[in-house]
């Protein structure tokens, strides 16, 4: 049945009525299937199809109708480029998502390391805490929290506020990787620990490298937050153009030239790509450790 959906069949001498009329239903299921799922591509890529191309329109063309550009202005990515705070807002995310990622995923490992691999007394009421934490919404602490970071330490228009606490762990995060280690078998922990290594070293050792997939995981999930987060940057460093990221920064471009939509979409285009990159190369593991994840909990 795999072999009769995955390519068409030719109908061959000698068959029977009912033989024919089998192999029809399954050329129309096999036709079927590959429609819709071109459909479905083509429902998800065109849009960005309509993006790229009109990044590459002139300023009058971009207004009209068209869908292929008559010249390729390839220079709109330039003017882009040399708008000022452009590339500062590009720095600025790179830092922001960067480290915040890096700090989340160093502080989350020990948590859910803990959560997934020691018994000890209130392990399951340490990890209903994480749970609710996950269903807290960020609006619900947003005041509190600014008070904190603009008047008790004065770090309001920098973006320090949002990476701090990237290095106390993330309800999420934690939660990912203690579903995707209790996956892992106790007994290479055991055996590791027979051998003589510590807590600290058989983490290091002997789970993280076992672990990959879902770190990799957590780690595109904070990457990707991080780097599309617009309602942090507008809190935080709003009154600071020095410290805008792109999601922020691309709001006062779009502002800037509300009617060269040519630019608009360059801009776009330059903010999405490298989410598409990260993803692109990363997507094997990403998809393995999603679909690890929470299989044994």
């Amino acid at each position: 049945m795999t072999r009769v959906l995955d390519q068409p069949v030719r109908p061959k001498a000698g068959e029977t009525p009912g033989d024919r009329a089998a192999r029809r239903r399954a050329l129309l299921r096999w036709i079927a299937v590959h429609s819709l799922g071109v459909a479905a591509a083509l429902f998800f890529v065109l849009p960005f199809v309509f993006l790229l191309l009109t990044s590459l329109m002139s300023d009058s063309q971009a207004l009209s109708r068209d869908l292929v550009p008559h010249t390729w202005e390839w220079g709109n990515y330039r003017k882009v480029l040399d708008t000022p705070g452009f590339l500062t807002w590009w720095k600025n995310t790179l830092v922001y998502a960067g480290l915040g990622t890096v700090l989340t995923v160093v502080s989350s490992i020990p948590v859910a390391y803990a959560l997934a691999k020691f018994r000890f007394r209130g392990r399951g009421l340490a990890l209903m805490l994480v749970i609710s934490m996950m269903m807290l919404p960020p609006q619900v602490v947003v005041i509190p929290m600014y008070l904190f970071w603009a008047k008790q330490l004065d770090l309001s228009g920098t973006l320090w506020p949002l990476i701090v606490p990237m290095a106390f762990g993330d309800a999420f995060s934690i939660f990912l990787l203690r579903q995707f280690l209790t996956t892992i078998p106790d007994e290479y922990v055991d055996a590791a620990k027979v051998d003589g290594c510590g807590e600290l070293r058989t983490l290091v050792r002997v789970v993280l490298p076992m672990a990959k997939p879902g770190i990799a995981a957590v780690a595109l999930f904070q990457f990707f937050y991080a780097w599309n987060d617009y309602f942090g940057p507008q809190i935080y460093a709003s009154e600071n153009p020095g410290a805008w990221t792109l999601s922020y920064g691309l709001e006062s471009f779009k502002g800037a030239h509300h009617t060269d939509w040519n630019l608009t979409m360059a801009a776009t285009v330059l903010v999405m790509a490298p989410v598409i990159l990260v993803f692109f190369f990363a997507q094997k593991a990403f998809v393995e450790g999603v679909t690890l994840t929470g299989v044994k909990g």
